[in-house]
């Protein structure tokens, strides 16, 4: 039984190992998003059993998800959008430390579903930055 966990979590790095290598800026930011809503999801299931530890683990994983996914932000190119997105990474961080501290399922809810919206709103931003093609 442990070396089936083991086999599946070293499968579980490798494809993400691969993927990371072979994405671009895009799905990196799609592939942490959806990081985050996973680590969420999953710490929603250990509030409901009540499993404080793995709880934390997941929640202070996905902290570190948005942190990064904040210090990533490119202000100058960004402009208002890098600046709305810096201030809703600020607020959802906030609200994980909520969550973590009073296992509050609704805070943590509203936060995955912000976070959704914006992993929603990142599937269209290789057809906004693709070349258009001319028809002659």
């Amino acid at each position: 039984m442990m070396l089936n966990r083991k086999a599946n979590a070293s499968y579980g790095e490798v494809m993400v190992e691969s993927g990371v290598m072979g994405a671009d800026r895009t799905q990196l930011v799609q592939m942490l998003l959806d990081g985050l809503i996973e680590s969420m999801t999953v710490a929603e299931g250990h509030i409901n059993r009540k499993a404080i530890a793995e709880k934390s683990f997941h929640l202070t994983r996905a902290s570190r998800i948005v942190l990064g996914l904040q210090s990533a932000l490119d202000f100058e190119k960004g402009g208002d959008i890098a600046k709305n997105l810096n201030e809703l990474y600020g607020y959802v961080t906030k609200r994980l430390l909520h969550v973590n501290i009073k296992n509050d399922i609704e805070a943590l809810r509203e936060i995955r579903h912000l976070i959704t919206e914006i992993r929603e709103a990142w599937t269209l931003v290789p057809s906004l930055t693709r070349p258009k093609l001319r028809v002659m």
